[in-house]
């Protein structure tokens, strides 16, 4: 769609800087320019991010659907715990061999493409549902389930993307912590709204009434967001907002390699280490979210309803860490020292959490089970902007996907893990198993290198005048 949308009032900057050239390999130059590019913020840019949001939203909040009452969907379709599990844990598995091909095609073809993809497949995921509330139609909602799994990788790595894209160097942590909150907000939603939608009752007719009730809810908010995506998502401002971005514009398509990108993210050490603690962290929060009814269940009989509260507790306080952080990011840029205190601080949550689980007092777990979300789904942010600096001026899409990759490996080996753990001993252990692996991530964490390469880019722009040489060779040598 063509931007009918006008710049904001007193957002018009001027600045003097300097354009990228395309290079062999997609290598970064600058080239000294006598009128410098204009930057504009479009107020357009908040519609797009809270749209977003708002499809991601509906996408996470059928990942943990099943999960959360486990042992009713267990019942309904005949099936045992471990495969309702799988119902979470196939949205991890589906993105992992199809991360690359849809980060090389958001790369090529640009937002609103990957968006309107993201959008219908999630559509029709929620419709191949409504027809499967039947006991004898498991197959049919696993299908379901598949579908919007594959959504979900057209999702995740779009957050940050959108906020360079869309947003000004000031504002771009809170942006891409808001295109996180949906995804939040929606599992939020999952761990709520489903015990409430689907009680557990005796008689299996009332009990498919009550699901097919849920399907449908569910698939009609995915069609009246889907025909919102077609009508409003748009590729890019006309102008862009940052001088990063208008460098990151020069580089042609033609000159742009996405296996030589992959190449150079992978010898970087420093993203390596994040993508290793990114997914130890993100991984034991898959694993707790999908095992949460499990855990809650066996030390409080017959509360799945507070099962659901409790997991509604973790993501809401997660939200506002993830709101916090983000604004702080852009206030402080103080990317390792925020990251590395509230890794730790996840650790000291899951420790709380581990150890107060079965003390018999629903309030306490609610307390821990916050603190816990506080900061292990507030970190969601913090990693793909300390990404994005440590790899710029590499695709946000690229970087993205390679921590989520890592997040989804970690999250079944970790869910699987501890699923057995509990099993074969408590849920004592299986959570200190996770434990152990936060303390592991906190460790390497401290290792990170802190080399914030986007925003060098910016200060050498602020820098840079009309008649001066240009500073793309100090940049050059960072590279």
């Amino acid at each position: 769609m063509c931007d009918e949308s006008k710049p904001v009032d007193g957002e018009v900057n001027d600045n003097k800087y300097f354009s990228k050239t395309a290079a062999t390999d997609a290598e970064v130059t600058f080239e000294h320019r006598s009128a410098p590019p204009e930057t504009r913020l479009y107020k357009k840019r908040w519609v797009i991010v809270f749209l977003f949001s708002l499809y991601s939203l509906c996408n996470s909040y059928q990942w943990i659907q099943y999960g959360i009452i486990n042992n009713i969907f267990m019942r309904f379709y005949g099936v045992d715990s471990f495969t309702i599990d799988w119902m979470s844990m196939i949205y991890m598995l589906t993105y992992i061999p199809l991360i690359f091909p849809v980060a090389l095609l958001l790369d090529k073809k640009g937002l609103r493409v990957i968006a309107l993809v993201a959008a219908a497949l999630n559509c029709t995921g929620t419709w191949i549902k409504v027809a499967s509330a039947r006991p004898d139609l498991f197959p049919v909602t696993f299908l379901g389930q598949f579908t919007c799994s594959v959504a979900q990788v057209f999702i995740l790595g779009m957050p940050s993307r959108i906020a360079s894209v869309w947003f000004g160097s000031e504002e771009v942590s809170t942006a891409c912590s808001i295109g996180v909150f949906g995804n939040q907000l929606g599992i939020a939603i999952g761990f709520l709204v489903p015990p409430i939608l689907v009680p557990n009752v005796d008689d299996l007719d009332e009990l498919a009434a009550h699901i097919r009730v849920m399907f449908y809810i569910t698939a009609g908010v995915a069609t009246f967001l889907f025909v919102l995506v077609v009508i409003v998502f748009q590729e890019r401002p006309d102008i862009p907002p940052t001088h990063a971005q208008a460098a990151a514009r020069r580089i042609s398509p033609e000159n742009y390699s996405y296996t030589a990108s992959i190449h150079r993210l992978l010898r970087n050490k420093a993203f390596i280490l994040l993508v290793i603690t990114y997914g130890l962290n993100v991984g034991c929060f898959y694993a707790v979210s999908t095992l949460l009814n499990r855990m809650i269940i066996e030390h409080y009989p017959g509360e799945e309803v507070n099962a659901g509260r409790i997991g509604l507790t973790i993501v809401i306080a997660g939200m506002v860490g993830s709101l916090i952080c983000g604004i702080w990011l852009d206030r402080s840029k103080t990317y390792k020292q925020t990251t590395l205190a509230v890794y730790l601080m996840s650790l000291v949550g899951m420790v709380l959490y581990a150890f107060t689980l079965d003390l018999g007092h629903l309030w306490v777990v609610f307390i821990t089970a916050g603190t816990l979300g506080f900061f292990m789904t507030g970190y969601l942010p913090l990693g793909f902007e300390f990404a994005v600096e440590l790899t710029f001026p590499e695709s946000e899409g690229t970087s993205s996907g390679l921590l989520n990759c890592s997040a989804q490996v970690f999250g079944i080996i970790f869910t699987i893990c501890q699923g057995k753990i509990m099993d074969s001993f408590n849920t004592l252990a299986g959570n200190l198993f996770l434990c152990a692996f936060l303390l592991i991530g906190t460790i390497i964490t401290a290792c990170i290198k802190s080399d914030l390469r986007r925003q060098l880019a910016n200060q050498q722009a602020l820098a840079a005048g009309p008649v001066e040489a240009s500073p793309a060779q100090a940049f050059e040598a960072k590279l």
